[in-house]
């Protein structure tokens, strides 16, 4: 009988494809590394692209913040400039309502049937105290201040008789609430 060893064939074949699957597993394990460590390049690169542009924003963001402080400092000054501006008109516009109120009183005053003593103002309040002939000369009065175009309405305060040079005449006491223009 003849024997054929065939031993060596089968293990140099078996030698070959463990060597082969040696190689495909490394070169597998070398392709999926080289992968995760693209993988892990790319999102690096993102990922710092990404800190950039965070670290621009928020410059950006800290220089943006200043100039709206910036705005709402104008935006205060604007308003108290036009408090005060407003003021300034409503003085100008007011300005020569004294002189008419005084102007309209003294037409107002029956001619040598009254007199004015004194005249106070204290905000919206016109007092005036006078003397007149008599209680229908104060009423007379009272109803013209009433119609005047400065006066919203008159109280008669105090009105008493009073003696001066042996003639007996009635002295008077109004209030007036003001209008605010005329």
């Amino acid at each position: 009988m003849i024997k054929i060893n065939l031993l060596p064939y089968r293990e140099a074949a078996k030698k070959e494809n463990l060597r082969q699957q040696i190689m495909i597993l490394s070169g597998t394990l070398l392709l999926f590394l080289l992968i995760i460590l693209a993988v892990h390049f790319f999102f690096s690169l993102s990922i710092s692209d990404m800190e950039t542009k965070i670290q621009e924003a928020e410059a950006r963001l800290v220089i943006l913040d200043k100039k709206v402080g910036d705005i709402e400092g104008f935006k205060r000054d604007k308003k108290e400039l036009e408090q005060k501006l407003g003021v300034i008109n409503s003085l100008e516009r007011n300005r020569l309502f004294p002189v008419r109120v005084l102007d309209e009183l003294n037409q107002l005053v029956p001619s040598r049937e009254a007199w004015l003593e004194k005249i106070t103002q204290k905000g919206q309040e016109l007092r005036i105290e006078g003397i007149a002939r008599d209680n229908g000369t104060v009423a007379r009065f009272m109803k013209s201040v009433e119609k005047a175009g400065f006066a919203q309405s008159v109280e008669l305060v105090v009105s008493k008789e009073k003696e001066l040079a042996g003639v007996k005449l009635q002295q008077f006491i109004l209030t007036c609430v003001m209008k605010k223009e005329i």
